[in-house]
């Protein structure tokens, strides 16, 4: 099969012919239909990520048909279409699996990173963690939901219920729960890189009453924030542009150093806190609101061999919403 790989942390991958991968016994064979382009991709691409796993597979959000299955496989069928997400195995005994925390399972593995992922035409995953999808969506647009959609609705959640949010960094996950949050009831602040007026008006576009740039601070307090920008800085800033009590959620995986801020901006009991990977729960949760949802996700497509122009699309900010690989 053709496959995309990653040799050395900060190269770019190499396209490369693998063996055909087999199903083990609760796993199932998929043919890759699409397979969006991660942030956390670039975090483990770049190094950020320690210790992946040799001649790595990159891609976590797949969207395949089910070519076979292993002897104990029974939740799904050939021809069955089926997202993998990035959690891709947990134990199921240890304290955090056993209280529906298996997100924080401290031998989890993760597809595209501890496991072959989907920068390739075929890919093997556990049945266990694969999601059936809307039918609603095609395969391209049914990739973003997988990461994107799952982690910023983790995110959502964990940020509370207040009416008021912030949204820093407008890209893949933005884009996606900003709708949600909009159906909610909510009113959404876009915040985006200084300047970037073009992601302004994409924000204003999918429902946002206010979008500028994240050096600025929004016309009124907000409720909650969510920052997905990678960047260690916006955490003073969206304690800075909440209201006491509120919540600043961190929801990605990777951030550059936080940097020293005063305690006034903590205090009147504000919370910052990360959100970590997703349980089958929120998958499950999600998927079924997408299915009665007609959630617009915005994919920019690429033939599997230009992998390293998409994520190099992605790294500049060049994107609007997600790339998707096409093998």
């Amino acid at each position: 099969m053709r496959a995309m790989v990653m040799e050395q942390a900060g190269r770019p991958l190499v396209a490369t012919n693998l063996r055909d991968p087999a199903p083990g016994a609760s796993e199932i064979l998929l043919k890759v239909h699409a397979c969006a382009v991660c942030r956390t991709d670039l975090h483990v691409v770049d190094g950020e990520l320690p210790h992946p796993k040799p001649s790595l597979v990159p891609g976590h959000e797949i969207v395949g048909s089910v070519l076979a299955v292993g002897r104990e496989v029974e939740r799904f069928k050939a021809g069955d279409r089926v997202g993998v997400p990035w959690l891709g195995w947990t134990c199921g005994v240890c304290g955090f699996c056993r209280s529906g925390r298996e997100n924080l399972c401290d031998r989890a593995r993760f597809t595209g990173y501890d496991i072959d992922g989907g920068y390739a035409e075929l890919t093997v995953a556990d049945q266990r963690f694969c999601f059936a999808l809307p039918a609603r969506y095609d395969d391209v647009s049914a990739a973003p939901l997988l990461c994107a959609g799952l982690i910023g609705y983790r995110a959502l959640n964990l940020a509370g219920d207040g009416e008021r949010l912030g949204i820093y960094g407008f890209g893949a996950a933005a884009h996606i729960i900003a709708q949600i949050a909009v159906a909610q009831g909510r009113r959404v602040f876009a915040f985006t890189r200084p300047g970037d007026e073009a992601a302004q008006a994409f924000a204003k576009e999918l429902g946002a009453i206010w979008a500028n740039g994240s050096d600025q601070l929004p016309p009124e307090p907000l409720d909650a924030s969510l920052i997905f920008a990678p960047v260690g800085a916006l955490v003073p800033a969206a304690l800075k542009a909440t209201e006491k009590g509120g919540t600043v959620v961190c929801a990605g995986i990777h951030m550059s150093e936080i940097p020293a801020f005063s305690y006034d901006l903590l205090w009147h009991e504000r919370v910052v806190r990360s959100v970590a990977n997703l349980t089958r729960k929120d998958g499950e949760e999600f998927l079924a609101l997408a299915a009665r949802t007609q959630l617009r996700t915005d994919t920019t497509r690429y033939p599997l061999e230009q992998a390293n122009e998409a994520l190099l699309a992605l790294r500049t900010g060049q994107l609007q919403g997600a790339a998707v690989l096409v093998p």
